[in-house]
């Protein structure tokens, strides 16, 4: 798999993009504000569970799984960057990370990643993996979140075979996609025939019920004049 996500540039992009204040993700009084805020929108689909155990799979800089041990008993997160899970983990021992925003060339500024307010960090560990070849003994789990993730992963389908065996009967699983389906990261032998959502049906039946389907935009502030806006495909799904 690609080490693109190994840069310190990215690494501040995903902190703002987890953990950045209104103002910093979008320093102007237009723009599309409605995209902040993305890792708590998506974590935002599961029902209430309270002592809920929770798997958040692609968890980047770890945004959505202190979302997620809000109401949770235990909360693993994964991903496949080692910087990210540094990151993860500073913050969950630490409460804060201070890193620099790029501004405009070469000129940045100073910016501290806080704790979202009610997360739980003693609720939460984080691992270094690859969500193609999980650990055999993770267990089972209420909750299974895997935020922009399948579009990135060289054989997707490995994943999405190993979820049943994931998602306590009963529990929910929700996948968000931009469907960006690109070669260098997914061969085109790989990437599915028909569109994601047919794509992920298929897939998926069986083992789990669609429970509802929503269009999310995320926010990625590279500079702060030049943003990426994205919308994701989101399903909610329920095991059987």
């Amino acid at each position: 798999m690609s080490d693109v996500y190994e840069s310190d540039q990215l690494l501040s992009e995903y902190l703002l993009m987890h953990y950045g204040k209104h103002q910093e993700l979008m320093p102007w009084g237009f723009g599309p504000a409605a995209a902040i805020g993305f890792p708590t929108r998506t974590v935002g689909y599961f029902p209430a569970e309270t002592g809920a155990r929770s798997l958040d799979l692609g968890c980047a800089v770890g945004g959505s799984s202190f979302e997620l041990s809000k109401d949770s008993e235990e909360v693993l997160g994964m991903d496949f960057s080692h910087s990210f899970i540094a990151a993860a983990e500073e913050m969950r021992t630490k409460g804060h990370i201070d890193y620099r925003m790029l501004e405009t060339g070469n000129k940045t500024t100073s910016a501290t990643a806080t704790l979202p307010e009610g997360a739980r960090p003693e609720q939460v560990s984080f691992f270094q993996g690859d969500a193609m070849h999980l650990p055999a003994d993770l267990g089972s789990f209420h909750r299974v979140h895997a935020a922009n993730l399948i579009c990135r992963l060289p054989e997707p389908e490995k994943l999405l075979r190993r979820l049943p065996d994931l998602v306590q009967q009963g529990g929910h699983l929700v996948l968000a996609t931009p469907c960006t389906w690109l070669d260098e990261f997914t061969a085109p032998d790989k990437q599915p025939e028909d569109d994601t959502f047919t794509w992920l049906q298929n897939q998926l039946k069986g083992s789990f019920q669609l429970v509802s389907r929503h269009d999310e935009p995320f926010l990625i502030r590279e500079t702060a004049r030049k943003f990426q806006w994205t919308v994701s495909l989101v399903t909610v799904w329920q095991r059987n």
